[in-house]
């Protein structure tokens, strides 16, 4: 009888086991990047994703990448060579907005690109020159929200900015209260959730929340890990915030992954991605979120690693 006991006992230590294993987050990588970015953005449509611009030498490379077949294709380029600009995607159209150059250039520049013909539009532009800026998207709009102008910083933004696609036109509305630019925003349940960045004192863990129906905002349980240059990416109910930097300039380049649940205004920390990475973007294909290139704690190296997170799923 003892023997059987023992073999129960141990069949359900490797099923208990197994199911943990099961249940961990994965890290993976795809096909690298042909071109290395930094400060670069990302958009998808359709189940592609396409990589555009990045700080590195001001690139206007656009590349798609296939998540089935692991492959890229070079695209179209942008008309405007940028960095650190932003980019969202509306109407299975990806629009790259404002951006820094070399020798002190911020723009306000709007590009529209059509994946299905392969070609880029000039929209209007901006109220203003920004870059580190955010966007998002929400009920047919483009909310743009912080960012700076200038280098070194001239001007922290706390103005929003909202672009109509339909009529082309921008307008300008409430303010964030804790202006800062490198930040990240991202949607959900109808709110839109500004994290960390750098604002006028330093890095900042500031997690604001702001509703675009009242104009009204929210102050949310902060970031654990205070970063700039970080990526944020909602999936499954959840917003994960992945990498960035400690200071400006840097000395640390996280490899932090932290969870933010909504409901209950709590962060989780969670598997760290495989490498540090500063000025990273992030998008979602099929239940995992790609993070392509970035940068280390020099701001003249770029990666063309892509590193893919599946978090653990909650039974």
């Amino acid at each position: 009888m003892l023997k059987y006991k023992l073999l129960f006992c141990g069949i359900l230590f490797i099923g208990l086991f197994i199911s943990n294993a099961v249940a961990q987050d994965i890290w993976s990588q795809s096909a690298n990047m042909p071109t290395a970015r930094c400060g670069h953005a990302v958009g998808t449509i359709n189940g592609k994703i396409y990589a555009i611009g990045g700080s590195i030498t001001q690139n206007s490379v656009v590349e798609e990448y296939n998540p089935i077949t692991d492959t890229w294709t070079k695209k179209a380029d942008m008309p405007t060579g940028r960095g650190d600009f932003a980019c969202c995607v509306l109407n299975e159209k990806i629009y790259a907005i404002g951006g820094w150059a070399e020798n002190d250039v911020t723009f306000s520049t709007v590009e529209e690109y059509n994946p299905t013909t392969d070609t880029w539009t000039t929209k209007s532009p901006m109220p203003t020159t920004r870059w580190g800026h955010s966007p998002v998207t929400f009920n047919g709009k483009i909310y743009v929200i912080g960012g700076a102008t200038g280098w070194p910083i001239k001007k922290i933004y706390k103005t929003i900015e909202v672009y109509d696609p339909q009529t082309d036109t921008w307008k300008t509305i409430g303010s964030i209260p804790t202006p800062r630019w490198m930040l990240t925003c991202c949607v959900l349940n109808g709110k839109i959730y500004a994290i960390g960045g750098h604002d006028d004192k330093g890095t900042t863990s500031a997690v604001e929340e702001y509703d675009p129906v009242t104009d009204t905002w929210k102050t949310k349980s902060p970031l654990p890990t205070a970063r700039w240059g970080h990526a944020t990416t909602e999936l499954n109910g959840k917003i994960y915030a992945i990498g960035g930097g400690n200071v400006y300039p840097p000395t640390i380049a996280y490899k932090t992954v932290e969870e933010y649940d909504p409901v209950s205004d709590i962060w989780t920390t969670k598997s760290s991605i495989p490498e540090g990475r500063i000025a990273i973007t992030s998008c979602k294909v099929n239940g995992k979120i790609y993070i392509p290139g970035g940068c280390g704690i020099s701001v003249s190296d770029a990666y063309v690693e892509v590193f893919v997170f599946k978090p653990r799923s909650k039974n």
